[in-house]
């Protein structure tokens, strides 16, 4: 076709004022797709968008011409391989076999395996498909790149998905060339070692939020035990003294109840592990020995943990905001008001009408700071932010949030933990059992501060040691020995 159609989807122009698409390089290579689905559409796409010139083999041309970009020349199979250097092998692997026609026409070219297993086929192969590739076709130098980028990030921009590839092989002169392409499409490569590596950069689509799989069962944990310890005390305790019918506060007020212990502990839970690793440093008296695997998986999912405490607070702020919405509520209200007239009573007090403006103010104050915490865990706001503006607002107030948190809940308390009527089945109120870890955390913190401690802990984050050097003790077992690094 001849005209406008023969002009690329994104031209030249639009490649020269778009800071996500990189310059193509001068002297551009043919490229070529084995495949017409729907990601290999998206490539040529983008493939000719950022300046490339792109040939697609199809076991029917005829049939899928129209779905590819004019500029791109979509042929046999056979034609497809024959010119360029750089071929996408964008098939399934149970199709792989279909190409050993073309071993000779491949021999000596790069071949880019984007294909993903299932999670399936992934447990039930042992070898990758970049693997299952290279062993159909030796005399080719096969590359795993693209893998984790979808179709619809390939045709919106690296704007609307994650920007890394991660790129592996054998050859590192066809990485290298991999790597400019990547470059020229607007995207960041990263080096992954070997084709050995092909199965881990594989298994990463598979992954649902790896990261957030602890971090929420713990707090589902947490949730169910606050809602039936709740429960417990603001409903089943009512209907077995009283024979109070009080059911009606499972949906939402003994929700309501639980939502603030679960953002509380969970905030809690964020700045423990800091302490526990603080102190270890001040026991051994060195900071080159590594922490145990439960701690520094904990520290690795602090992030998470405060997101969901944010998350847990911002909910039990709604809730609170349709407390006054419910039927229940203004039954009660009305109640109180007709007891007060028949009473002639005064309901006013004082001090009840400081703790609820104490407490409502700090509870405000508390869950701006979580906001203002959780914005800044956003990968475009931290990466806007130098190492100590970072450190500032998740470390410093992120305590603060924790005192505000804390300040909120004995405010709440007040008086009433020491009032008998409270422990219900002789349970004390829910607000005790979340004070206990913060009190903890917030009074190691200001033993932390103390110059006799303070000044030890920076003395050994700055290197210092209590024996004064390093001390590396190879193992006895000349298994382990082999494992060794020597480096």
């Amino acid at each position: 076709m001849s005209g406008e159609m023969d002009k690329p989807l994104i031209s030249r122009c639009l490649v020269d004022s778009d800071g996500s698409l990189a310059e193509a390089p001068s002297k551009a290579p043919k490229v070529g797709i084995l495949g017409s689905g729907d990601f290999a559409r998206s490539l040529a796409t983008r493939l000719i968008g950022s300046g490339f010139s792109v040939v697609v083999g199809s076991r029917n041309p005829k049939r899928t011409a129209g779905l590819f970009p004019s500029s791109a020349q979509v042929t046999l199979r056979e034609e497809a391989v024959s010119s360029p250097e750089v071929i996408f092998v964008a098939v399934f692997r149970e199709h792989y076999s279909s190409l050993c026609d073309l071993s000779d026409q491949l021999a000596g070219k790069i071949l880019v395996d984007v294909s993903n297993p299932t999670e399936q086929e992934h447990l039930q192969h042992r070898e990758s498909n970049a693997e299952y590739l290279a062993s159909l076709f030796p005399t080719c130098t096969v590359v795993k790149a693209f893998n984790v980028i979808s179709a619809w990030t390939l045709q919106a921009g690296p704007r609307d998905g994650n920007r890394q590839v991660p790129i592996c092989s054998d050859q590192p002169e066809a990485k290298r060339t991999i790597s400019e392409m990547v470059h020229a499409m607007g995207f960041m490569p990263v080096d992954m070692g070997s084709l050995a590596s092909a199965r881990e950069v594989e298994a990463m689509p598979l992954r649902l939020l790896p990261s957030w799989k602890v971090p929420t069962l713990l707090a589902l944990g947490l949730f169910v035990c606050f809602y039936a310890y709740n429960f417990i005390r603001d409903v089943l305790h009512p209907y077995v003294q009283k024979g109070k019918n009080k059911f009606y506060k499972l949906p939402v007020s003994v929700v309501n109840t639980t939502l603030p212990c679960v953002a509380y502990v969970l905030l809690s839970l964020v700045y423990l592990p800091g302490v526990l690793a603080a102190t270890l440093q001040l026991r051994r008296g060195t900071k080159y020995r590594r922490f145990p695997d439960w701690l520094d998986h904990w520290l690795q999912h602090r992030k998470q943990i405060g997101l969901l405490s944010f998350y847990c607070a911002a909910l039990h702020a709604v809730y609170s905001f349709c407390l006054p919405l419910l039927r229940s509520s203004r039954y009660e209200l009305v109640n109180l008001a007709v007891e007060q007239v028949a009473n002639k009573s005064h309901l006013w007090v004082e001090e009840e009408v400081w703790r609820m403006e104490i407490y409502v103010s700090l509870g405000v104050l508390a869950l701006g700071t979580l906001s203002l915490l959780a914005v800044t865990s956003l990968p475009s706001i931290a990466n806007s932010l130098n190492w100590r503006e970072f450190s500032f607002v998740q470390s410093t107030l992120g305590f603060v949030a924790l005192v505000l948190t804390t300040l909120h809940t004995l405010t709440y308390g007040w008086t009433r933990a020491f009032e008998e009527n409270r422990y219900k089945f002789y349970l004390p109120p829910t607000f005790t059992l979340t004070l206990l870890v913060p009190c903890v955390i917030i009074l190691a913190k200001g033993l932390f501060l103390l110059p006799c401690f303070s000044r030890r802990l920076a003395k050994i984050r700055r290197g210092w040691e209590k024996d004064g050097a390093i001390k590396f003790v190879l193992p006895t077992d000349h298994i382990l020995v082999e494992k060794t690094s020597h480096v």
